[in-house]
């Protein structure tokens, strides 16, 4: 790579991260931020005993992690507002996921690699991790892709991706008792960090100890084996839940991961093409690759689980493409043929062009929408708004009853819903919840029945939309205290 083409490298790879910072500053409200707000609060106010994150109950919930108790200390200490302790959290991410795949690209080239060549082959893998995808968005938790990452920044998927590639990295590099022991701490951290990108950690993990050459010692498999044990151990001894207790509550997950199987070849045509040749070039020299073996067993879980019906099965995804992505980064500069290097080069650039138009929505995050070029504009979709405007009535602790989108929301602010905005693994008493808040909202229930309701469970606000159901404004149970954006009212239950 000629050393104009370097710096184009090095001037893209900081644009994206400079671009990523100014979306710390913004950010955008979408998906899961609220539980993760409403996590991070709970701990604020009881790190030891913080009960349920969404609803008035007192169990155990996998959303109290190692990475949501640092949060929780930070926040407890400082006394920053929770959304300033996810900023925080969305900047350190972002440190560990590039301080990673720094560490992780380095161990691919020669030792006494100069660092502005080892700079060049990381800002390219990073490009393609971000941009290398399809022509169609695809936007979801734990996706290394641009729009991806500017909304998940502070959820702990993006926490446990980084460290992901720590793992990875010091498994190649592993020699020690330390280094193994170390590396079965950090692997029990992911997992009960984010469960899903645990499961991508591990099948990367399993690639890079399988793919080492030469083939490992038994002193090596030996602490190997010492590492896990204390990563085991550590999984079971965790305070907060239970997490060899998940697995039995896959069932309640399948239906909202239907839609990681479909339109894949729209999302991932330009990956599954350049990525996958660049898989084939080192497969061809080495059949232990491990980048090779890591993508094959995410496509063997990704695979099963579309065949099966476990949709949950989906998220093993970034184990088919983040292996694909970085074969293609690397390639383009360790390919043994110049023709080769120069052919992919020319593919990869052209890829990331077209990755950065179908992403290009995202830079609606950090600059108003009166600032872009009409068709990019275009590409923009408002994020949720929030719900600021109840905190001056709704106080800490409060029940809300409202339907499920607000209660996704509600939480960050302190307050609890009567049935979890997300399924909630722990909760004995969810199916119930929900259908309690049916029975509020139905158009066939009695007054009796509704009040029942607010009465069961504590309720003490109504959030409602004027065509959602429920009892009539001027009813002598509620109170009408404010109105919303789009119409929302909120109700104080007399």
């Amino acid at each position: 790579m000629t050393a104009a083409a370097r710096a184009l490298v090095w001037a893209a790879a900081g644009c994206v991260l400079v671009l990523l910072l100014a979306v710390v500053a913004r950010l955008p409200w979408a998906g899961d931020l609220g539980v993760h707000a409403a996590t991070v609060e709970r701990l604020r106010h009881d790190l030891l005993d913080p009960g349920d994150p969404l609803v008035a109950a007192d169990v155990p919930s996998p959303y109290y992690t190692p990475w949501t108790l640092l949060l929780g200390c930070v926040a407890k200490v400082t006394g920053l507002g929770v959304f300033m302790v996810l900023r925080v959290a969305a900047v350190i991410s972002l440190g560990v996921l590039a301080g990673g795949l720094w560490a992780f690209v380095g161990t691919f080239l020669e030792r006494g690699t100069p660092r502005w060549r080892r700079a060049a082959v990381t800002g390219l893998v990073l490009l393609c991790l971000v941009l290398l995808w399809g022509t169609t968005l695809f936007n979801w938790s734990g996706l290394t892709g641009l729009n991806s990452l500017a909304l998940c920044l502070a959820y702990p998927s993006t926490f446990a991706l980084g460290a992901s590639f720590w793992l990875w990295a010091l498994l190649r590099r592993a020699v020690t008792w330390a280094h193994f022991l170390g590396a079965g701490v950090l692997w029990a951290v992911i997992l009960l960090s984010h469960q899903f990108t645990g499961v991508v950690a591990s099948l990367g993990a399993l690639a890079m100890v399988l793919g080492t050459r030469p083939w490992p010692p038994r002193a090596a498999w030996l602490r190997l084996a010492a590492g896990l044990g204390v990563g085991v151990a550590l999984l079971a001894l965790w305070p907060y839940y239970s997490f060899f207790g998940l697995f039995g509550a896959g069932a309640g997950l399948e239906a909202i991961h239907r839609p990681l199987y479909r339109e894949l070849a729209a999302r991932l045509w330009l990956v599954a093409l350049i990525g996958g040749a660049a898989l084939v070039l080192r497969w061809r020299r080495d059949r232990r690759d491990p980048l090779v073996l890591f993508c094959l067993l995410g496509l063997l879980v990704f695979v099963a689980g579309g065949a099966s019906g476990h949709w949950s099965w989906g998220r093993v995804l970034p184990a088919v493409l983040v292996p694909a992505q970085v074969a293609a980064g690397l390639e383009v500069f360790c390919a043994p043929r110049r023709a080769v290097r120069a052919g992919l080069g020319w593919a990869v650039a052209v890829a990331l062009v077209a990755g950065a138009w179908t992403q290009s929505g995202t830079l609606g995050y950090v600059l108003p929408r009166s600032a872009l070029p009409s068709a990019v504009a275009a590409k923009y979709r408002a994020p949720w708004g929030g719900y600021h405007w109840v905190t001056p009535w709704v106080a800490y602790g409060d029940v809300v009853l409202a339907k499920k989108f607000p209660a996704r929301q509600i939480p960050a602010y302190g307050a609890y819903t009567v049935a979890p905005g997300y399924p909630d693994f722990f909760l004995d008493d969810e199916d119930a919840r929900a259908a309690a808040v049916r029975t509020y909202f139905a158009s066939g229930s009695s007054r009796a029945e509704r009040v029942e309701v607010l009465r069961r469970y504590g309720v003490r606000w109504v959030m409602a939309h004027g065509g959602d159901g429920g009892l009539p404004a001027g009813d002598p149970a509620l109170e009408r205290v404010a109105v919303g954006p789009r119409g929302q009212v909120l109700y104080r239950v007399r």
